[in-house]
């Protein structure tokens, strides 16, 4: 003779706690008990899931990746290629100061781009078309770096004015 067992869950109606089998009340409240949803609970305690993760993502789950500095900074510069200029901008003078023109797409007119920074292709690409890319950036590492020239010509002059370069080239003879 076979008997059909009942399902815990009803067998369990009417009892005193009314917890059917799970413990303790507050154990069938939220998701305290049961450790969360999914991959919840996979931190560095975790040793029994680390396997399934492992098979399902790689090892790049666990850890962190890539060594960044806090002195590196980040590059926010807005970048757009050439294809997006193209259709956005009808006139021939464009001002986008703070992108970077990048080479993508082609040039149907002449364009006369001012921009922060551009890549090689995008100016040979524009210049090509007869127009021109004028790069702010460059504009001001070119004054700064010819006003540091001029103050290092100053200090040499006035050095050897006090007669100090001569000294120093006598010692190095010795």
């Amino acid at each position: 003779m076979k008997l059909k067992k009942r399902q815990k869950k009803s067998r369990m109606h009417g009892r005193k706690m009314g917890t059917h089998g799970g413990g303790a009340r507050k154990n069938r409240k939220g998701s305290g008990h049961r450790g969360g949803y999914g991959l919840a609970g996979t931190g560095k305690r975790s040793g029994q899931k680390i396997t399934l993760i492992t098979k399902l993502y790689g090892h790049d789950y666990f850890g962190k990746q890539g060594v960044t500095s806090r002195n590196t900074k980040k590059d926010k510069r807005l970048r757009i290629n050439l294809r997006q200029i193209n259709e956005k901008h009808k006139s021939g003078e464009v001002d986008l100061t703070g992108y970077k023109i990048l080479g993508e797409g082609e040039v149907s007119r002449k364009l006369i781009i001012k921009a922060e920074d551009a890549s090689k292709s995008a100016i040979e690409k524009v210049e090509a078309k007869g127009g021109k890319i004028i790069l702010l950036k460059k504009k001001e590492v070119e004054e700064n770096s010819k006003d540091d020239d001029e103050k290092i010509e100053k200090k040499k002059v006035v050095k050897k004015e006090k007669g100090e370069g001569d000294e120093d080239e006598e010692s190095e003879e010795e």
